[in-house]
């Protein structure tokens, strides 16, 4: 008797429990970026409370790319607070900080940026940058929710919808898994992204500008 009431107060305990929930991680990619070979890894880690950190790095023979945000964390909800976008190239260096006051629900841009694009731009409650749409989509694919996004990123404000393509097979580590592929088109952007259950980001991410490859991203580990 008193193993059938654990059993089932265990099983509520699963069917209230939420499906998805923030947690560090390292993941290890195999990249192609700009044409070239290259290496990358996505990151994100606790800095204190309900912030955390979350890195993009990419490197190859043709340079470098970072992309970082500081954001917030509210019951499975994310608030950007800051960010930076660095590249270097052969000849060519680029930096680009972000920073989001909800107080004044204003976002504002600094660095190499275009003077129509230092803002400020209306914030709105939901509003997500760049880096924090991969966890919002992993976030929602993993609840059923639709893949609707506010992003404010780059000194604009605009909308992106995720369509959902259904199963499809992704190699990960060598091995095939089975993952739920999104994507999203416009006028020269194209980013399909796959998406396997229990892993905390993207299996495969792959970005296509004028028709031609820019950037994708294979998963080999994530820890």
């Amino acid at each position: 008797m008193t193993l059938f009431r654990s059993t089932s107060l265990f099983a509520l305990l699963l069917a209230v429990a939420p499906a998805w929930a923030i947690q560090p991680f390292a993941a290890d990619y195999n990249a192609s970026w700009k044409g070239v070979q290259a290496s990358a890894r996505i990151t994100l880690s606790q800095a204190s409370g309900n912030r955390w950190n979350y890195e993009l790095s990419i490197d190859n023979q043709l340079g470098s790319a970072r992309q970082s945000t500081v954001f917030e964390e509210r019951n499975g909800t994310f608030r950007p607070l800051s960010g930076v976008d660095t590249t270097q190239l052969l000849f060519k260096k680029s930096r680009k900080n972000a920073t989001y006051d909800w107080a004044q629900h204003e976002a504002r841009w600094s660095g190499d940026v275009k003077p129509d694009r230092v803002g400020p731009v209306k914030l709105q409650d939901g509003d997500l940058d760049g880096m924090l749409l991969n966890l919002a989509i992993v976030r929602d694919v993993a609840a059923g929710k639709p893949l609707n996004y506010r992003l404010v990123d780059n000194g604009v404000a605009h909308t992106q919808t995720y369509q959902n393509l259904g199963r499809d097979t992704v190699m990960v580590d060598g091995k095939p898994r089975s993952a739920t592929k999104v994507a999203r088109s416009s006028d020269d952007k194209q980013v399909i992204v796959w998406i396997v259950e229990g892993l905390p980001t993207p299996a495969r991410i792959l970005q296509r500008k004028d028709g031609r490859d820019d950037l994708e991203l294979t998963l080999v580990s994530v820890h």
